[in-house]
């Protein structure tokens, strides 16, 4: 399948971009919420030695985070947004 056509195929409205983009986060930090209350837990009473202080939970929060929202999810997203909207060819 060429780019252009495949490209195409994953195009969706703005405003469609942004309701998935929003979904992605909402289950990312659902997906996440244990590496969110350890962070939040650490920095709980800090200022600004939580940067150093909380670093490790911070990274694993991060990667999770990372993990449920990159390019890759939401073009996975995309296309099944896109393969429900479409009728079924028969």
């Amino acid at each position: 399948m060429g780019y252009v056509q495949e490209a195409r195929e994953n195009h969706v409205k703005k405003k469609v971009e942004e309701a998935l983009r929003s979904k992605m986060k909402q289950k990312a930090l659902k997906e996440c919420d244990e590496y969110t209350s350890k962070y939040a837990q650490c920095a709980s009473g800090r200022t600004i030695s939580v940067i150093w202080q909380c670093r490790k939970q911070a990274k694993e929060l991060n990667d999770c985070l990372h993990h449920y929202t990159n390019d890759a999810v939401l073009e996975q997203m995309k296309k099944e947004y896109v393969e429900e909207k479409t009728p079924a060819k028969i």
